[in-house]
């Protein structure tokens, strides 16, 4: 008889129709080398959220999780990590709830983490589900940086995408589950990866997001390799018994790195940034769905998700990969 777990059993989401590629960069920016760009990002193209905000993205990706689900009305919980939400209050999930037309017993609330916010959001749920006080919950990660990014931002510009993902956990009795947990933060590197507030220097209404891009760099390279190795002797693994790593999807030249630096073989990562770019949280469930999609995981794989950045902050979480 297997033990109940917290499980991942669904995940969708949702990519804006607005697709912004090198010829909009070159229009917009003609004295930059986009050729090099490409060559260090990887990314070839974006998603952008014009007109759309967070909430409504949201909305699109949990409707079509729902279409999946048999009972939605069950949904215990909901977490929307989000750094872009529209509104400072109320709470975007709040305004979610609402929409979606879940029950009053359902507790929701925002978090306001990045790139490692989904792990973050992971953790928190299957902690619900675990402890008995849940059997059912929503994670969203919906993010509209191009908010923040000017036409001429060269740093971010060419990195960062808008997308919402919705990814269904739940208690379930199963040989596999969601866990251990790795997590750690970094105040420090608070100012090299931030919105400054807007002096009228820029075209963005919200502020420019600033990235000292060197510095973040080599915060990955030194923290998510020992946070992964924390990781797997918490576990009593070693980085070989591994069969995929779903990093945070931040660029070629970061994944490529990791890879390298971890000596694990490059078919072992999981990619998806050239089409979809930097999605920051919801990065690792699309590139979930998209590898579950395209059969790349058996039953009872064993996975390493990896987020970091913006805070600093990081997270690992172990899972095997469990029925659906």
């Amino acid at each position: 008889m297997y033990n109940y777990k917290a499980v991942i059993t669904e995940i969708e989401y949702f990519l804006p129709p607005t697709i912004e590629g090198y010829e909009d960069l070159k229009k917009d920016n003609p004295d930059w080398n986009t050729h090099e760009i490409e060559k260090k990002t990887g990314i070839l193209k974006r998603y952008i959220a014009k007109e759309m905000n967070v909430i409504e993205m949201a909305e699109q990706a949990v409707q079509k999780l729902i279409e999946k689900v048999d009972s939605p009305t069950d949904v215990d919980f909901l977490i929307l990590v989000t750094q872009s939400a529209p509104l400072a209050l109320p709470s975007s999930s709040c305004i979610l709830h609402q929409r979606l037309g879940l029950k009053k017993e359902c507790f929701v609330y925002d978090v306001n983490l990045g790139c490692s916010g989904f792990v973050y959001a992971l953790f928190q749920g299957s902690c619900f589900i675990q402890s008995g006080y849940a059997s059912k919950g929503i994670i969203i990660c919906s993010e509209k940086y191009s908010r923040y990014i000017g036409k001429n931002n060269r740093t971010c510009r060419p990195i960062f995408s808008d997308a919402a993902s919705a990814t269904l956990i739940e208690k379930k009795q199963s040989k596999f589950g969601i866990g251990p947990f790795q997590l750690g933060t970094d105040g420090n590197g608070y100012g090299d990866l931030i919105v400054k507030p807007n002096d009228g220097s820029t075209n963005t209404t919200f502020g420019e997001l600033y990235m000292n891009g060197s510095k973040v760099f080599m915060f990955t390279m030194n923290m998510v390799p020992k946070c992964i190795n924390e990781l797997l002797t918490k576990i009593g693994l070693k980085i070989d018994n591994i069969d995929y790593f779903v990093f945070h999807q931040a660029s070629k030249l970061v994944i490529d790195n990791l890879v390298r630096h971890l000596g694990i073989p490059f078919e072992k990562a999981i990619i998806n940034y050239p089409m979809i770019g930097n999605t920051v949280s919801a990065s690792i469930p699309i590139a979930l769905k998209q590898a579950d999609s395209e059969n790349k995981f058996k039953l009872g794989d064993k996975i390493i998700l990896v987020g970091f950045g913006v805070g600093y902050s990081w997270g690992a979480c172990y899972l095997e990969w469990s029925e659906k």
